[in-house]
């Protein structure tokens, strides 16, 4: 019975064996789909993300915002103008103070 029993473990292992190398292949396949599903999913995110960006682009390109009021400048802007002239008529402010000043409220239009 002692001669049985070593080959009764070699019987047994070598059946064994390519069960627990389907296994392994197996579990491999599983991991590398997954891997390769989640890469996907994660490259179709991002060509969504990058689609919208350039939509809301050409939407900025396409429609300029458009200032409040006639002549193309805003309520505030106008006043800012205003005060600014009537500071460079008082003389408190120069000639170069006053240009900087206006080219800085027309530019924030």
């Amino acid at each position: 019975m002692l001669l049985l029993w070593p080959a009764m473990l070699v019987l047994i292992f070598m059946r064994r064996r390519p069960l627990a190398r389907a296994a392994v292949v197996g579990g491999a396949a599983y991991y590398g789909g997954k891997k390769h599903a989640e890469s996907q999913m994660r490259e179709e995110e991002q060509e969504a993300r990058l689609q919208e960006l350039e939509a809301q682009q050409y939407q900025a390109q396409a429609a300029p915002p458009q200032a409040a009021g006639g002549g193309g400048m805003s309520q505030d802007s106008m006043e800012q103008l205003q005060k600014l002239a009537e500071l460079h008529e008082q003389g408190i402010l120069t000639d170069a103070e006053f240009e900087v000043q206006k080219q800085k409220i027309l530019q924030g239009m």
